[in-house]
């Protein structure tokens, strides 16, 4: 059991990792809010566990204001708050700087990217720390990225943007760690979800995009359990690929060696050598 957990909010709760995210804490006796921009999905979720839903574009801050005063107000108070909505495109035709994606190019990824895996966590934490500190504390879940830790093939953007959430999440522990606001951050490599291409429950374990499935694909369930262990634990940084604290100890000791040795995994992965 989590401890002090009644309510949670998870964003991006009607698909993927957030799905199972939402299931999982149900699992535990929570009172799961099933936030997502998909409002059909969301209710199915929702329904299932016996939740609530919300139809939120978190991109926008005063959506995200509303949707926290609503719960609040409306369900009690959010003990745990899982920020999970996230987007990646891909960089259009391998220029790491390009304003357009190979995915939903219909408008600047780099823009969206920001607003969706960084600014909407911000918006969160604006809004609920000051309740959470209020009522002697609660918990933050960020998920991000290995991409955030190390880096992803083919995605500028996502990158960037996700190395923006891991050093906010590291901010967030430093600044209210002593307030009572525990932060855990997820950075997983590829997981069976629409982000690497593949559909909801379609069972798959391998495919997806090119070089997504370098350390094995995990199933969004198999995600949750790790997720729901690392909160119980309050462990800030939770792997569910474990072989990334590997890869981060490299990237750290020899920054060059790292690079170079991305540099062929991109050749490898996409054929092109310039």
């Amino acid at each position: 059991m989590i401890d002090g957990v009644k309510i949670a909010v998870v964003t991006g709760g009607g698909h993927g990792i957030g799905r199972a995210i939402c299931r999982r804490l149900a699992q535990e006796g929570i009172k799961v809010v099933v936030a997502d921009i998909d409002g059909d999905a969301g209710q199915k979720v929702a329904t299932e566990i016996h939740g609530r839903a919300l139809t939120i574009d978190v991109s926008e801050e005063n959506q995200i204001r509303d949707m926290i005063k609503e719960v609040e107000d409306g369900i009690g108070p959010i003990d745990l708050f899982v920020s999970n909505a996230g987007v990646g495109f891909g960089d259009r035709n391998g220029w790491a700087a390009s304003r357009d994606g190979m995915l939903n190019a219909d408008q600047d990824r780099w823009e969206t990217c920001w607003k969706i895996n960084v600014m909407a966590h911000v918006y969160v934490a604006r809004y609920v720390v000051p309740r959470m500190i209020g009522r002697g504390g609660g918990y933050l879940v960020n998920i991000a990225s290995a991409a955030g830790l190390l880096s992803q093939i083919g995605d500028a953007a996502y990158t960037a943007s996700k190395h923006a959430t891991v050093a906010f999440a590291e901010s967030l522990a430093i600044t209210h760690g002593e307030q009572g606001i525990h932060v855990c951050l997820v950075c997983p490599q590829a997981v069976a979800t629409r982000m690497i291409g593949l559909g909801d429950d379609s069972g798959n374990e391998s495919g997806g995009f090119g070089g997504n499935d370098v350390d094995g694909i995990l199933r969004p369930e198999e995600v949750a359990d790790c997720i729901v262990e690392g909160i119980e634990k309050k462990r800030f940084l939770i792997l569910p690929h474990p072989d990334v604290a590997k890869y981060m100890e490299r990237k750290a000791n020899n920054r060059e060696r790292w690079i170079a040795g991305m540099q062929r995994f991109r050749q490898s992965v996409t054929g092109q050598t310039d």
